[in-house]
């Protein structure tokens, strides 16, 4: 019944457009759409600098975000200091994201101070080893110019992971002093020109 009342409405459109003087469109079964082919997630490396410290404040912001909506995220204050943190005291906040500092007394705030080497190079070596496995969505290198600047971490080091880092990770690299070579690598870079 409800077959022969759909044939009569269809029978019923198809004289009323031909009353008007249209031919009515005949139907023809359409293959179904392509299917969609998303696009690989693309990283980016991003800069954020100024001549002094105290870019990393919208950094962490989106960090914590980008964590809130399920990213991996790596937090890396490598001169920052004085909360007795280091490799095996990193920090775990809102589900995805970590916090690692190194484990010195204070921050660093120039080269050659004892047991700063080694503790950089530690939180250094972790941030490596995510560039070489890519199990990260984001990560923050924050002041390693500065690291480097102090010679506590290698600069071609550096340059090397951050060339073979996975496709898909984002690297933002925060702080004063950044080197011209990852500058120069950089997709983004941002210059804060004064404080407030």
């Amino acid at each position: 019944m409800i077959s022969s009342l759909t044939d009569r409405h269809h029978s019923q459109e198809i004289h009323s457009v031909e009353r008007v003087g249209l031919r009515p469109v005949p139907t023809v079964p359409q293959p179904p759409p392509p299917a969609l082919h998303l696009v690989a997630p693309e990283g980016q490396l991003q800069v954020h600098t100024a001549p002094y410290r105290g870019s990393f404040s919208s950094v962490l912001s989106e960090a914590v975000r980008a964590a809130g909506l399920g990213s991996r995220v790596l937090i890396s204050q490598f001169l920052k200091g004085g909360v007795q943190q280091g490799p095996s005291g990193r920090v775990q906040l809102c589900g995805g994201l970590v916090w690692l500092r190194p484990d010195v007394q204070a921050c660093v705030s120039e080269p050659n101070l004892e047991g700063c080497r080694d503790a950089v190079q530690a939180v250094w070596a972790i941030c490596r080893q995510h560039l070489m496995v890519g199990d990260l969505d984001q990560l923050v290198l924050d002041e390693i110019g500065l690291a480097i600047g102090f010679g506590y971490i290698d600069e071609v080091e550096v340059v090397s992971a951050l060339e073979q880092r996975p496709g898909s990770m984002d690297v933002i690299i925060t702080g004063p002093a950044i080197p011209p070579n990852v500058v120069a690598m950089a997709d983004q870079v941002t210059e804060l020109r004064r404080g407030f």
